[in-house]
């Protein structure tokens, strides 16, 4: 279980080593295959004992999205969230073994939450066995359109980048293939998480508000948006550190910069034409800085705008995570006129849009930010 993929299936692998190639390391090709193929027996029996098990989406309570660009806050929000004991959300178990979640995933949990890394790789955030985590790891092990699958094998960096963020060039057969296992991954949380509404974090689906609507047409969404020049230095890192950790293949051609600026425009293009048709009891917005400077304010409008109770009781909870994480230290990037040129050329509209500022203006020496935010 070295690698995230280890829990894929045998359908998902071949699909997408067929499209990207195999791993260039055979030692992993064979880790990987191994460990789907040793695992195949017990995900078929927990498949076939638990469907009838599961409950029907109709049945479940419409989840509650957090929606934004990755390095926007969206991470900070979800863990502050989660601390009411109100919500299902995703275990790092279930981000690993999301097929074998209530068989293998019993059987080894505390070996497998011993393997977990002591903090995130990309933040230093700790990372414990209740850690909140984003469903894209799970579904990367589901189905061959994830964002993950462009980390994972580089040598198709854009065209897996593009299907898993966009759907690019997907049938409508394999947009179906996805939802299938959405939703199939949604029943089996919503059980495992003793049948608790849920609350799922996944940047990805900013790009996806309109077809989540039509899946889940009385969900909610909170979506926090942050400046736009801070994104992309602290994206520059995001990319670096999970080429380097989980790619398998060769990535010195992946242009980083301009995957950030064109996911980034695109990504917010999408959601600013999705959103349009969205009420008011249904979504808030929130800027990072909001949430940075007065945390437990922004989680109560969260609670107030959408009309989620329980805020009261979950304050004291709340306040004792923050207090946890008071002292954690954030990420510093220096930030350079060129970075921010870059930014301005691209991403000018939002940085309009939402009146950000350039960081360290007029300084020539470009600036210096701390960054938590996820």
């Amino acid at each position: 279980m070295a690698h995230p993929l280890s829990g894929a299936n045998i359908g998902t692998l071949a699909t997408v080593t067929g499209r990207s190639g195999l791993p260039s390391n055979p030692l992993e090709t064979a880790a990987i295959a191994g460990a789907a193929l040793a695992r195949w027996p017990f995900s078929t029996a927990e498949g076939l004992v638990m469907e009838s098990r599961l409950p029907k989406t109709e049945d479940m309570p419409a989840p509650v999205f957090i929606l934004g660009h990755w390095r926007s806050g969206t991470t900070h929000l979800y863990n502050i969230m989660c601390q009411s004991g109100a919500w299902g959300y995703v275990p790092p178990i279930a981000t690993g073994l999301p097929w074998d979640l209530f068989g293998l995933a019993s059987v080894f949990r505390t070996v497998l939450e011993r393997a977990l890394p002591e903090r995130r790789f990309i933040d230093n955030i700790p990372v414990h066995p209740d850690s909140p985590q984003e469903d894209e790891f799970a579904i990367a092990n589901m189905s061959e359109l994830s964002f993950f699958h462009g980390i994972y094998f580089p040598r198709a960096f854009a065209e897996n980048v593009q299907r898993g963020l966009f759907f690019d060039g997907c049938s409508t057969a394999d947009i179906r293939g996805w939802q299938k296992q959405f939703t199939y991954f949604l029943r089996k949380l919503y059980l495992h998480q003793g049948e608790k509404p849920l609350l799922i974090k996944n940047p990805v689906y900013t790009g996806r508000l309109a077809m989540l609507r039509e899946m889940y047409p009385s969900a909610k969404f909170i979506h926090i948006h942050r400046n736009p020049y801070d994104v992309f230095v602290s994206m520059q890192n995001f990319y670096k550190k999970l080429l380097k950790q989980f790619s398998l293949q060769n990535y010195d051609h992946v242009d980083i910069d301009e995957t950030i600026l064109t996911v980034y425009d695109r990504m917010m293009r999408a959601y600013e034409r999705d959103v349009a048709h969205v009420s008011a009891e249904q979504l808030v917005e929130l800027r990072y800085d909001e949430l940075d400077a007065a945390p437990l304010t922004a989680v109560e409008k969260c609670y107030e705008n959408l009309g989620i109770q329980g805020f009261a009781a979950a304050k004291e909870p709340f306040e004792r995570y923050l207090a946890s994480v008071a002292s954690f230290k954030k990420n510093s990037f220096d930030y350079s006129d060129e970075a921010a040129a870059k930014v301005e050329s691209r991403l000018g509209y939002f940085i309009e849009k939402w009146g950000y500022e350039r960081p360290g203006v007029g300084s020539g020496e470009g600036a210096r930010h701390g960054d938590h935010a996820t």
